[in-house]
């Protein structure tokens, strides 16, 4: 184990602090980690490439990512990101970025905000809104959806890749998780602040009938045998969203 896996391994045992706003929680759970964050996570947060794929955004596009953190997905873009009208990157937690402010020096159509996912607006409507792996740590995560919808031009398009545990009895066709599971992972994950749950699922599939789905699992590091669940869901909305 290298130094920076240490360092981060003992922020997550340590756990995100009880106290303060969610901006101040989340800089003090990702403040000290801030510089070691996607070296980690790379092996942690999977589909993340997948989901860009399947959004892949036409030239010119107006694209929002919600808890974007660092900015690493902007990676997964690869040549569309310079084919893009703009880029907005959405966090709460100023330590993460500085990171995607780093990033993102010399690249004229990315921006940077600190801004809460529930109530940042652009300017305009855009053709894509995204989460990675953040839906899970909004507590009001139904508020976000709901802003990300709205913020959409119609026929626009949302895809979030994430952690979450299937319901007891799921939907014809989705995947159910078993008893361990579902107990395992919630309890794991609250402990940093992550909620997965078969809430957010549901609710997407309800908002954007016109979706496509997958289901997986993945390795965890420092778990040996044990396999998260994650999907990976893009959705099309067919006309203005009703807020």
């Amino acid at each position: 184990m290298g130094v920076s896996d240490a360092q981060v391994l003992w922020r997550l045992v340590r756990g995100q602090p009880r106290r303060g706003t969610l901006a101040e929680r989340l800089q003090g759970f990702y403040g000290p980690q801030a510089a070691h964050y996607d070296a980690f996570r790379e092996r942690l947060l999977h589909g993340r490439a997948e989901l860009m794929e399947r959004l892949a955004p036409e030239p010119g596009a107006v694209v929002v990512e919600l808890g974007a953190g660092t900015g690493r997905n902007l990676g997964f873009l690869g040549e569309r990101l310079a084919t893009l009208e703009s880029v907005t990157l959405v966090d709460l937690c100023s330590a993460l970025l500085e990171q995607a402010r780093r990033r993102t020096r010399g690249l004229p159509n990315v921006r940077v905000v600190e801004a809460d996912a529930c109530t940042y607006r652009p300017a305009a409507p855009v053709d894509l809104v995204y989460f990675s792996y953040s839906l899970t740590m909004i507590p009001d995560w139904e508020a976000a959806l709901r802003n990300a919808l709205a913020m959409l031009k119609p026929g626009g398009a949302l895809g979030v890749v994430d952690f979450y545990c299937s319901d007891v009895e799921p939907a014809p066709g989705l995947v159910r998780h078993g008893a361990l599971t579902r107990w395992f992972w919630p309890r794991w994950f609250a402990h940093d602040g992550v909620r997965p749950t078969p809430d957010h699922l549901r609710a997407l599939r309800g908002f954007l009938p016109d979706h496509q789905l997958s289901e997986h699992r993945a390795a965890v590091p420092y778990l040996p045998g044990l396999r998260v669940p994650y999907y990976v869901f893009v959705g099309r909305l067919a006309g203005e969203f009703a807020s």
